[in-house]
């Protein structure tokens, strides 16, 4: 190549991201390809897929090439086993006869057994007329075909682990959309709604539907979303920004107390989310909580990704956020030790951090503290339906041209989990019975969605979700693995029964990666709900118990089983444990240190947790 060819070559730049064996980034340089001529057919044929993906991104939540291979890999083993096949046929013609049979009976107003019976958990069809006719002989072909759809679709011999997930789940998510449920006349709840108001319910939700749509088209917030400011009605709690870098502000809250215990709190909330959730309302903000009982509050508010910081990846968000955080308070607070408290992916973060100022003899660390938080992913619950070769690298395509991840398909991502609860049922209130649904600050904070750095969102999902490497010694930062048996500080791992994204039995695996003394807590409630469990929240109740270093490891249904429950929210037992591990009360400690570079910047919530 002549030395003009070769600048030429450097003077196009059009080139893709370099993986090691296992899919970690090394250099993300490419920002669009569309500018000028690639130097390569190589090079271009790769700038033109990801952009095709891109833009079929916008239409497609899954990989077509990996749900097509789900369905051909359930197909072709289904078509290789005819005793499959006609026990299927079977089970079709019963419950075909049962149904009608059934339908008979009840049309001829003769009671009679049902075929089949919803599940416990399943609470679509507890409206009482759901046992009359002729909604009875709606819901039970409903159920009868499902149950067909699960004979099929998982117990297929031969089909992949993965796959044999994936495809019941997809299967359950088209059915769903066919419920009796969700059409006007075949919901005994919408049609008595219907005939008691004239109708006058179905003008309403189709008011609601055209606000709905062209609020969203406009890209503006939720109905009833307006009644809740950040600053003005949640995250109101009163302190200071007292450092920022280009990834996190630093706030340090006002003392409520004339005294406070030596070791103060930092919290570390996941950046898929923003930190108000801890913040939230006043009389249900762990934030204001923490501060009545004594304790000095810092916490992490971090920024919400642009264009611009799409190779930010988890070296930069342990760097700039935790360590700099730790940083700063040991400065303001020189000498004392810190209370970590990680919420979600924050309190994975916190663990690699953790583990590695185990490892360098840092122990500026006095317990930490795990809020439904994974180090291991091989149980990573329905999540997991979403991770393949083939759906990261589409999404790393989607994600190439603006750098990040959008906030839409994150949230769209999580609805899927819960979709009765999160999409039809909702849906079923506002276009079919015309009700808005009584907004709280909770759904408000849902709804202020953030967004996903490229190299930390494709890291997260390779790393730790498709390759496990965080529990397997070959999770790197700085180049060193990070070994989680090196925390030797007191942990407090909180778990959620019904967590659909950190499910409590991957929590509760923490056991087995340190040598810890670890006190597991599992509270009721969901991934959000049963974090935010303030004293005098109705219907909360909690287990509790301590494993000593020496102690034998209990399995998680033996804990269960073994551990008592008490009633009320688990905020007032995990206080008194970090009292229990704190030292004397002193003087509140000064807000920031303006000679050491710490100065007031801002009033509290900051300005990242205001960006859009």
């Amino acid at each position: 190549m002549s030395s003009e060819e070769r600048d030429k070559e450097k003077s196009i730049k059009v080139s893709s991201p370099e993986r090691d064996n296992v899919g970690s980034f090394q250099s993300e340089p490419l920002r669009s390809f569309n500018t000028s001529l690639p130097t390569s057919d190589h090079q271009f044929t790769m700038a033109f897929d990801r952009d095709f993906h891109a833009k079929l991104g916008k239409f497609w939540a899954f990989s077509p090439a990996s749900l097509t291979g789900t369905y051909f890999d359930w197909f072709i083993h289904l078509s290789m086993l005819p005793g499959k096949q006609l026990s299927l046929v079977e089970s079709a013609m019963r419950k075909s006869m049962n149904l009608i049979d059934y339908s008979l009976w009840v049309t001829s107003g003769i009671k009679t057994e049902c075929c089949i019976h919803p599940l416990p958990q399943d609470r679509r069809f507890e409206d009482k007329d759901w046992q009359t006719w002729p909604y009875n002989i709606y819901q039970q072909a409903f159920l009868l075909t499902e149950d067909w759809w699960n004979e099929a679709t998982g117990t297929v011999r031969g089909v992949s682990q993965h796959h044999s997930a994936v495809f019941p789940f997809l299967t359950r998510q088209y059915l769903d959309m066919w419920s009796p449920l969700n059409f006007p006349f075949t919901n005994p709840r919408v049609v008595r709604t219907t005939v008691q108001l004239k109708g006058v319910n179905l003008v309403e939700g189709a008011k609601n539907f055209r606000e709905d749509v062209t609020r969203y088209l406009k890209k503006e917030p939720p109905v009833g979303m307006e009644k809740f400011k950040v600053g003005k009605t949640v995250a109101v709690t009163k302190g200071k920004v007292i450092y920022q870098n280009r990834l996190i502000e630093l706030i340090q809250y006002s003392p409520l107390t004339d005294d406070v215990y030596g070791e103060p709190i930092l919290i570390i909330p996941a950046w898929i989310m923003k930190y108000y959730i801890l913040d939230l309302s006043p009389h249900n903000s762990l934030v204001k909580y923490l501060l009545k009982h004594n304790h000095t509050v810092f916490m992490i508010s971090w920024k919400n990704p642009t264009s611009k910081d799409r190779d930010l990846g988890f070296e930069e968000y342990l760097n700039l956020g935790i360590m700099e955080a730790l940083e700063a308070i040991s400065t303001i607070m020189p000498k004392k030790k810190v209370h970590a408290l990680g919420y979600c992916l924050g309190g994975t973060l916190l663990s690699m951090a953790a583990a590695r100022m185990g490892h360098k003899k840092d122990d500026r660390l006095q317990t930490i503290t795990l809020l439904a938080s994974q180090v291991d992913y091989e149980d990573a619950g329905e999540l997991l339906l979403f991770i393949d070769e083939s759906q990261i690298t589409f999404l790393e395509d989607v994600m190439w041209e603006k750098g990040y991840l959008d906030a839409s398909r994150l949230a769209g991502t999580f609805d899927m989990l819960r979709s009765y609860d999160l999409v039809w049922s909702k849906a079923i209130e506002k276009y079919l019975l015309g009700k808005r649904l009584h907004f709280t600050d909770l759904m408000a904070w849902n709804a202020d969605t953030t967004r996903m750095p490229y190299k930390m969102h494709s890291e997260y999902l390779r790393k730790l979700f498709l390759h496990n490497r965080l529990t397997n010694g070959r999770f790197t930062i700085g180049g060193r693995p990070i070994a989680l048996n090196d925390i030797k500080t007191p942990i407090f791992a909180v778990g959620t029964q019904k967590d659909h994204i950190s499910p409590w039995k991957s929590v509760y695996k923490i056991h087995l990666f340190t040598s810890s003394e670890i006190t597991f807590l599992l509270t009721s409630g969901g991934h959000n709900a049963g974090i935010i469990s303030e004293p005098g929240h109705p219907h909360r109740s909690y287990q509790m118990s301590t494993h000593k270093k020496s102690a034998k490891h209990l399995f998680p249904d033996e804990w269960f089983e073994r551990t008592p429950h008490h009633q009320g929210s688990w905020w007032p037992a995990w206080e008194q444990w970090i009292t229990e591990h704190s030292t004397h009360k002193e003087a509140p400690p000064p807000m920031g240190q303006p000679t050491k570079g710490y100065r007031i910047l801002r009033d509290a919530p900051g300005l990242y947790v205001m960006e859009k």
